[in-house]
């Protein structure tokens, strides 16, 4: 995955410099894929996002003081809720062309 390994590059930056390009990454793929159909997805791959984030931050030193409560504010400031940012295709739109 290539959120794991860019924040395996990151790991030494400044938490909230990992907070806003993190949240700017997971804009940029709710904003891609976040159409009606794909809505299981969004909330799986912000988890899996958070996930990855909380284990480089733990990395960070020999005796982490990073626990789920702590990180979850973090989440909850930086990175954004998934939810659908495309409506369904209006059906007058759809064009029918013979062939």
């Amino acid at each position: 995955m290539e959120v794991k390994a860019s924040l395996k590059r990151r790991r030494h930056f400044p938490v909230p410099a990992q907070g806003r390009w993190l949240g700017s990454m997971l804009r940029g793929y709710f904003g891609y894929h976040a159409v009606p159909t794909n809505s299981a997805a969004l909330p799986t791959f912000r988890t899996e996002a958070e996930r990855h984030w909380m284990h480089s931050l733990r990395r960070r030193s020999q005796c982490h003081r990073m626990s789920w409560p702590r990180f979850r504010a973090l989440a909850k400031k930086y990175l954004p809720d998934p939810r659908i940012q495309h409506a369904w295709p209006d059906p007058s739109l759809l064009v029918n062309h013979p062939r």
